[in-house]
């Protein structure tokens, strides 16, 4: 499906994840702390000595159709931005937030994977275009997709302790926006807040951001989740919201269990 410019939200999905929520919504499928953000803990001892994953390593650990009863698995192959070089971030510190929104490792790895999971709702979807109401087409549009990505880090250096804390320090050092541009396409993010995480994992951190899309604003919410040295990135989009403004649903809690009971 071909990307559209005007829709393509840069900073909490971007237009790859829409374009994927979209094939995802039509039926394609591919089978393939409780603390307010900070850590909930820490394994820097084991962590240290760690060694990364491959991504085809990764690629084995992703959610896999039939594992999270009422979605549908999708590929992520498509994805927001090509490459971190191509997402410029006008304030460095917010940079990793901005490359776990478009598709990206947060940190220092090119070891990843990635997919989504669409909301599998039950339809009576009509059988002729004479029976076709306004709800039933507003009902289409009505997908909730939640895009998760895994990427893996060396036990020391910049790993995935320290990408956690990258993000929750952005989090705070972002407070009040940023822009940036990804793969030419300019975007803006004017809030940034934390939010209270899922307490999976060794430590997480969960935000919420503003973006404007088109005029409207769009709030989005985004969890990383870290266990060991593999970091699992989710956020979730819904079309309804990105076509009329307002706030996304929130990362699922049954996703995020079945993503994280999968690492090792």
């Amino acid at each position: 499906m071909k990307r559209s410019s005007g829709a393509r939200l840069c900073a909490t999905a971007a237009m790859g994840a829409l374009s994927l929520a979209l094939m995802t919504g039509c039926g394609s499928s591919d089978e393939g702390s409780k603390d307010s953000g900070d850590s909930k803990g820490s394994s820097s001892a084991a962590a240290s000595d760690a060694k990364a994953l491959t991504s085809a390593e990764l690629e084995k650990l992703l959610l896999a159709q039939g594992e999270v009863k009422g979605y549908k698995v999708g590929s992520g192959d498509d994805t927001a931005a090509t490459s971190k070089s191509a997402v410029k971030v006008d304030k460095s510190e917010c940079a990793p937030m901005a490359w776990a929104t478009n598709g990206l490792p947060p940190g220092d790895t090119d070891a990843n994977a990635t997919n989504s999971l669409t909301e599998d709702k039950a339809s009576d979807a009509p059988t002729s275009l004479d029976d076709v109401s306004e709800a039933d087409i507003e009902g289409a549009f009505d997908i909730t997709m939640t895009y998760v990505g895994l990427s893996s880090y060396e036990g020391d250096g910049d790993g995935a302790e320290k990408t956690i804390k990258s993000l929750s320090d952005g989090v705070s050092a972002c407070a009040g926006g940023y822009g940036f541009t990804a793969d030419g396409e300019s975007s803006k993010v004017t809030k940034v807040a934390t939010e209270k995480g899922s307490g999976q994992g060794d430590e997480s951190v969960a935000f919420t951001q503003d973006v404007e899309v088109e005029g409207q604003t769009v709030t989005a919410h985004t969890e990383v989740v870290r266990k060991g040295n593999t970091l699992a990135t989710f956020f979730t989009m819904d079309l309804a919201a990105l076509a009329k403004g307002g706030e996304m649903s929130d990362v699922p809690a049954a996703v995020i269990d079945a993503q994280v009971a999968k690492l090792k």
